[in-house]
């Protein structure tokens, strides 16, 4: 299975993205790490432009071809982008679980993004301006939304593991 899970930085993304991934046991493509390494290639410099994300669609594929369920992280802020997701689970005849990860209270929302720390050597993390500024289209199909406002981790986790419970049977 393919899990897409998308939303702006500072939502709680790689946080769900990890407890996903690892309770099944499923391989975590972070575009954010993909990106870093070929900016730390010397190749490009931020921002790199679709690089990113053909490298993890390439990733995620050959994974999911090989049995293993696979936790695709991105902002994910285009339709073109959701689309070419969902294009990977087709290609690996899989089945494709969408999710988006919202904050609904901007003020958490705006303290998590000016507070939280790198965990990815070199990478910048964006500053609140540009998190609100940042195109991001609206998901215009059905799609799983956990809204991480005012609620733990483990709690947003266990409302995302219910939402997925049916795809996962």
């Amino acid at each position: 299975m393919l899990i897409v899970i998308g939303g702006l930085p500072g939502a709680g993304k790689t946080t769900l993205s990890r407890l996903v991934a690892r309770r099944l046991g499923a391989v975590h493509v972070r575009i954010d790490t993909i990106e870093q390494a070929i900016v730390r290639s010397g190749l490009a410099r931020q921002p790199i432009g679709p690089a990113g994300y053909v490298v993890g669609y390439a990733l995620a594929e050959d994974h999911l071809r090989q049995g293993l369920t696979v936790i695709a992280e991105s902002v994910n802020p285009l339709a073109v982008t959701r689309d070419a997701w969902r294009e990977v689970g087709v290609r690996a005849g899989v089945p494709v679980a969408e999710v988006e990860v919202t904050c609904s209270d901007q003020d958490e929302h705006r303290d998590r993004v000016t507070t939280r720390s790198v965990d990815i050597p070199g990478l910048r993390l964006p500053e609140w301006r540009e998190v609100v500024e940042r195109e991001y289209e609206p998901w215009d199909r059905d799609h799983i939304t956990v809204d991480t406002a005012g609620r733990t981790p483990q709690a947003s986790f266990e409302t995302l593991i219910a939402h997925l419970k049916p795809h996962l049977e």
